[in-house]
């Protein structure tokens, strides 16, 4: 059957059990991609998905069943065992589904052109051969990643809503390795976006750039450091602490913003915003995973938090309204709270005097004097506690001497607390950056951080 016919057949069903509050959640996608070592292709993937949520509620309880097969007789399993889970449900928590009226953002039309498996062979042995090409130190541990999917994401519930979204991207990365003496050292570059905008040679300078940049790296002395971090690792920080901002979270005391909605929370310059249509995102949404229809909102404004993420039930227990963050990682998943594009918006930067802004965060260097450039982190599922906002983390970077960058470093942790952290920015870049094309910063100077090293 298809989704429609599903879809028939279950409201069928659902009427005749008087099951009178009821949606189905649908998902079906498909992705090619291909891995490419010394020259050959390491793997090859071709994969198609579909699934379909039944959420019923019954006495204000939901009940889910999800299933991968489309039939009748399917149908009629999937609206029986949600509803025998509805009835065994014994939380308190009243479960609500959206009402019709919300006016939807239409997404602009996808002109992409879906590659042939020929095509992203093709690109990512380019890419290989760019790395190669690069530095004679490139060595045998090299790879290049070329992927490409759709996604379609559907929603239509006994309140009249009827919903469908269609996405695509591409997705690849360089990941290079150089060798020095015995010593070994990667590096990495990835982009997501239209697949026939990707420079193959500019993704490959930038992934044996990365690994070249770390050779003859030294130590550094434990201390107090002026530290900036890269946008892509500030970036990585507020994806690591990104579920502080849900209101579930804060509602089950898992979260020190709860309560702190119009409290200052963060340094005056800073704002963080949630974009579910941010221009720069291949993956744009209209509604959320409740049909609750999406919008760009700033959840901290000039150092104060606006709003927590919110979906119906958050909301309704807040006495507010959805700020449309219903989230499903998969059709299967029971509803939780995400953001979509969320991100540190960047400072403005100096101006020559052609106009042309100052390059970052060269700006922030000069601000520093002396202290430490963070490049990269690790250790951030031991190394990160998102309830109490700590953090320790393993890094490398770059010495910053007499306001430049210097010497490279590795081996060094970085301790402080993500919300001390907030309120403690002196300086932002310009240079806006995302990591999994959903989390953002630019570059970000704090004063002082604490530094473990030899």
């Amino acid at each position: 059957m298809t989704y429609q016919e599903f879809k028939a057949a279950v409201t069928t069903i659902a009427d005749d059990m008087q099951i009178a509050d009821y949606e189905l959640y649908y998902t079906e996608g498909d992705s090619t991609s291909v891995e490419i070592y010394k020259d050959e292709v390491k793997g090859y993937s071709v994969e198609e998905e579909l699934g379909i949520c039944f959420r019923c509620i019954i006495d204000g309880k939901a009940g889910y069943a999800s299933t991968e097969n489309l039939t009748r007789q399917e149908a009629q399993s999937l609206v029986q065992r949600a509803y025998e889970n509805a009835a065994s449900i014994e939380s308190e928590e009243v479960s609500l589904l959206h009402q019709k009226g919300d006016t939807y953002a239409t997404l602009p039309e996808n002109a992409d052109v879906r590659p042939t498996g020929r095509e992203l062979t093709d690109k990512a042995l380019a890419l290989q051969k760019e790395m190669y090409a690069m530095d004679a130190r490139v060595t045998d541990g090299t790879q290049a990643y070329m992927a490409y999917s759709r996604q379609k994401y559907a929603l239509y519930n006994s309140n009249g809503l009827d919903l469908e979204d269609q996405v695509s991207l591409a997705h690849c990365y360089g990941l290079a390795l150089v060798a020095d003496g015995e010593e070994r050292y990667d590096g990495f570059e990835n982009k997501r976006g239209r697949l026939q905008e990707f420079d193959l040679k500019e993704i490959a300078r930038k992934s044996v750039e990365d690994a070249t940049s770390g050779i003859g790296a030294g130590s550094v002395p434990s201390g107090k450091y002026a530290v900036v971090f890269s946008n892509k690792t500030m970036a990585t920080l507020l994806a690591t602490y990104a579920s502080v901002f849900s209101a579930e979270q804060a509602q089950k005391g898992m979260s020190l913003l709860a309560g702190k909605e119009g409290e200052r929370i963060a340094a005056d310059f800073v704002t963080i915003v949630d974009d579910p249509r941010y221009e720069d995102n291949p993956v744009k949404r209209t509604f959320d995973g409740e049909g609750v229809a999406t919008y760009a909102k700033n959840v901290v404004e000039g150092g104060i938090l606006t709003t927590l993420l919110h979906n119906l039930k958050t909301a309704a227990k807040a006495g507010g309204k959805s700020t449309g963050n219903a989230s499903k990682p998969s059709y299967a998943s029971v509803v939780g709270i995400s953001p979509f594009t969320f991100y540190i918006c960047p400072g403005e930067g100096e101006q020559h005097t052609d106009g042309d802004r100052m390059g970052d965060p060269e700006e922030l260097f000069a601000s520093t004097g002396e202290g430490l450039y963070v490049t990269e982190i690790s250790g951030l599922h031991a190394g990160a506690n998102p309830v109490t906002g700590d953090f320790s983390l393993s890094s490398r970077g770059f010495l910053i001497q007499e306001g430049k960058k210097g010497a490279p470093v590795k081996s060094f942790t970085v301790s402080g607390n993500f919300f001390t952290l907030l309120k403690e920015m002196e300086q932002l870049g310009a240079d806006l950056d995302f990591v999994n094309g959903m989390y953002g910063s630019p570059s970000v100077l704090v004063r002082e951080i604490s530094v473990a090293g030899k």
